[in-house]
């Protein structure tokens, strides 16, 4: 696949991004450099290679889930924030349907 002048003018159109006629013509080898790197990615032979999401194992450090119990600073006050509110459904705020 290559990329020509009017393809970059188009992408940069969707993109919303403002480029003049001297970087359009400069962005053509590059995308198209690119473009060829790609289809290169796409002939290595990946048989047998597990995917994965990171270069190093992850795991999250997860904390307890506890509410904070002072009045001042903590949670286990929905009962005064729902007193605000216009109208409180099943301890949660209601809000008016919407469907478009």
């Amino acid at each position: 696949m290559s990329v020509d002048t009017a393809t970059v003018a188009k992408i940069a159109s969707l993109a919303r991004i403002k480029v003049d006629e001297a970087a359009i013509e400069a962005m053509v080898p590059e995308l198209n450099g690119i473009l060829a790197w790609v289809e290169q990615l796409g002939e290595v032979d990946v048989t047998g290679v597990e995917p994965m999401t990171a270069v190093i194992p992850n795991t999250l450090r997860l904390r307890d889930d506890v509410v904070n119990a002072d009045p001042l600073t903590g949670g286990d006050i929905r009962d005064k924030v729902l007193a605000n509110a216009p109208a409180a459904e099943h301890g949660f705020f209601g809000v008016p349907k919407v469907i478009e």
